[in-house]
């Protein structure tokens, strides 16, 4: 792991996800899509400003859009920390949002509530790396 100079980011390797979560994923991807649950995270890349987009399954809590990262610091971790800003698709269309990293107590609720909500499965990945500081949780607030 490394710190990141003047920031409270703690670097370390993102874990792969397990074979029953890639195949789940692949599996629940579409059906999750067609019931509302999954969303599409839109961001542009730290480095070029393209365009990246990956499948995410936001956390509503208390009337709040959360992203929890259940695999570490990953692409679109370190992506979202650069940018600040992003877009999320879901089927009802498509919302601008700003992001802002949590952590603290706010974090390991957000992140508890994720864990209840999520099939075993996913639960047996985030346990691989248990500690909470390991799994980025991001506060969405729409752009007006």
């Amino acid at each position: 792991m490394k710190q990141i100079a003047g920031t409270a980011h703690v670097l370390s390797a993102p874990l792969s996800p397990t074979r029953a979560v890639a195949l789940l994923r692949r599996v629940l991807t579409p059906i999750m899509w067609r019931v509302g649950r999954t969303a599409v995270l839109n961001v542009p890349g730290w480095r070029t400003g393209a365009g990246r987009h990956v499948s995410l399954i936001p956390m509503e809590r208390d009337g709040i859009c959360y992203l929890v990262s259940m695999h570490g610091a990953t692409d679109w971790v370190r992506n979202l920390r650069a940018a600040g800003r992003c877009e999320l698709r879901r089927r009802s269309g498509t919302d601008a949002f700003t992001a802002t990293e949590v952590d603290g107590s706010e974090r390991d609720r957000v992140i508890a509530d994720y864990l209840a909500k999520s099939p075993k499965p996913f639960k047996t990945d985030f346990n691989r790396r248990p500690g909470a500081a390991d799994h980025p949780v991001f506060r969405m607030a729409p752009i007006e």
